[in-house]
């Protein structure tokens, strides 16, 4: 089983002097991954990953995830191989299908059913491999012969079928999960699902149980790729306290009448409890999920740092 990573998800910047202290910050704390959403509103991913990759010796930066719908694949393509060569070979590249509806109108773009969302997902991995393998840029080559410009290729060659970068497929649901067993070399279990007659984006934790379930119908479909991937998870909240029943309990009315207490402090989405806690809790969802890439939100990165050593000296 793979050692534990972890990595924090940037939420916003103010200044490139506050993001690339933070930056080096995560570093000192012992962070692996810096990852950039891919929502409207939050800064656009790839200059972020370029500045954090600027700003640190080994942080390596990724995206969690872009929405397909909103790229060109080969604008993406074109994007992807540059950010790998500007951050040395550091990016991971997080892929997901997109599920807030209000991005979409705001966009104007036109709000697809999931099947066709998670389609363009698939379509896109095998374009992106296209490119990366060459295929895609040949042109350019012929086009700029008289200067002698390479090709557009990424530093990488691990993931997209050995062209380019390491690829994270992340969700919930079998269309994307089942892509991800395919063709991923990072799994990203997403934790939450669509309420029910909700508007798109309207989500609910999954419980403990549920988790269990998602991981088994991927590993199922992953087949023997299922122990060669990495396991990732994003973490919605760390709450550092010493009282974790108290502190679940006070949660209860954020989650309404979709999660019990019992479920709150089980699943794997959501840390409770004192460093100690949280690490044996991981430890506990390492051996039962294969979880050991740990993602949390940005402003959650200073209360699960003292976690790290914890599991740093375990796994280590």
């Amino acid at each position: 089983m793979a050692d534990f990573r972890f990595s924090y998800n940037v939420f916003g910047i103010r200044s490139l002097a506050e993001f690339t202290d933070t930056c080096r910050r995560a570093e000192s704390l012992g962070y692996d991954t810096v990852f950039a959403a891919d929502h409207l509103g939050t800064p656009s991913p790839f200059p972020v990953l370029v500045a954090a990759a600027q700003a640190t010796e080994r942080l390596r930066v990724g995206t969690l995830v872009l929405n397909t719908a909103f790229w060109n694949p080969a604008l993406l393509a074109r994007d992807i191989a540059t950010t790998d060569l500007l951050t040395e070979g550091r990016l991971e590249v997080g892929l997901g299908a997109g599920h807030m509806k209000w991005e979409f109108d705001e966009a104007g773009l036109p709000w697809q059913p999931f099947s066709e969302r998670a389609e363009r997902l698939r379509t896109t991995v095998a374009e992106l491999t296209r490119h990366f393998s060459g295929e895609g840029f040949e042109q350019q080559r012929e086009h700029n012969a008289e200067f002698d410009v390479p090709v557009l290729k990424p530093a990488q060659r691990t993931g997209f079928d050995g062209s380019g970068p390491p690829l994270l497929i992340g969700g919930t649901g079998d269309r994307v999960l089942r892509i991800a067993a395919e063709t991923a070399d990072i799994i990203g279990v997403a934790g939450v699902r669509q309420l029910p007659g909700r508007p798109p984006g309207t989500f609910r934790l999954c419980t403990a149980e549920e988790a269990d379930e998602r991981v088994a119908f991927t590993r199922q479909a992953a087949g023997d790729r299922a122990d060669q991937v990495e396991w990732q998870v994003l973490v919605q909240a760390v709450i550092p306290t010493d009282d974790r029943r108290a502190a679940a309990t006070e949660l209860l009315p954020r989650f309404g009448d979709t999660m019990t207490l019992e479920q709150i402090l089980d699943t794997p989405f959501l840390l409770i409890g004192t460093p100690e806690q949280m690490a044996d809790q991981l430890q506990r969802n390492r051996t039962r999920y294969g979880f050991t890439y740990y993602s949390v939100h940005g402003p959650f990165m200073e209360a699960f740092a003292p976690v790290l050593p914890h599991l740093t000296t375990t796994a280590g």
